[in-house]
């Protein structure tokens, strides 16, 4: 089972839009490509956007479940590089893919996060012309089931525990130095970077949240999702759906400027019953 979106249809010729924005087969480029986009799964939820400032939309993100396990990846191209959006969109696809097949296989969660991260930087390596000219992204895999949850990044794209009650955890650090440069990425010109993975039992429900730098640079403290959350409005969990706090969070960040792309990708984790709330429908 896949959340990832369907390769969009041109709307010159009906034909196959390349990750640029452009169409394989005649070269149009489309209008407003990839700046919104929304994808369900039955536990887990996840909203990009564009933002208010940026052409293209280089964050990627890809949702999958198999047996008990809900999977999520969400990568951000580095808008200094060829092709970023290319690159975020192949590390995800790459990432999620590993990510289920090693959980089907029965392979030990901090095992094939490692795995899936390695694949996920050797294919955006290989979109390298060379290595002056190397797409780039950073990465942030999740997954989630009865035994707890695991993440696992390269870069400075988040993880963080939103528990139903109780405080934020953040689950990452990012890879960065001064002037929050980046220290790790995926690309051909990153070496080989080895993926970082926590594990967490939580005590209770909550959801699991996965997002870009977008979203990071306006929150405030680790305690900064559950804050935007509880502006809303949202009293318990059970009053709205995890589509809506997605949309939430990336509203929030698009009222504080929306300077960057923005994602962020909520996966359930415990019993709490979330209302149904259909996706987006552009």
């Amino acid at each position: 089972m896949t959340g990832t979106p369907e390769p969009p249809v041109c709307v010159v010729c009906g034909g196959t839009v390349a990750p640029d924005g452009h169409c394989w087969d005649c070269g149009g480029a489309q209008p407003a490509y990839r700046s919104h986009i929304e994808t369900t799964l039955a536990r887990a939820a996840g909203v990009s956007d564009r933002g208010k400032r940026r052409g293209v939309n280089a964050d990627a993100m890809a949702l999958t479940a198999t047996g008990a396990w809900t999977i999520g990846v969400v990568c951000d191209g580095v808008s200094m590089s060829p092709r970023a959006e290319r690159a975020a969109r192949v590390a995800a696809d790459v990432g999620a893919a590993r990510l289920e097949a090693g959980l089907r296989e029965g392979t030990l969660p901090e095992t094939v996060l490692v795995d899936a991260a390695a694949r996920a930087g050797r294919a955006v390596g290989a979109l390298a012309a060379s290595v002056d000219e190397a797409p780039a992204c950073t990465y942030v895999a999740g997954i989630a089931g009865p035994e707890g949850i695991w993440c696992a990044w390269i870069g400075d794209s988040r993880a963080y525990w939103l528990p139903d009650d109780g405080t934020c955890v953040a689950l990452t650090e990012d890879d960065s130095g001064r002037h929050d440069a980046l220290t790790a990425w995926l690309g051909a010109d990153a070496g080989e970077p080895v993926a970082r993975v926590r594990s967490y039992r939580p005590p209770g429900p909550g959801r699991l949240l996965l997002c870009t730098d977008g979203l990071t640079r306006h929150l405030s403290g680790a305690d900064g999702p559950r804050a935007v959350l509880a502006r809303r409005g949202y009293s318990t969990p059970r009053d709205h759906s995890l589509l809506e706090d997605a949309r939430a969070l990336i509203g929030y960040a698009m009222d504080a400027g929306g300077q960057d792309n923005i994602t962020a990708l909520l996966i359930q984790v415990g019993d709490t019953d979330h209302r149904e709330l259909p996706a987006f429908a552009p």
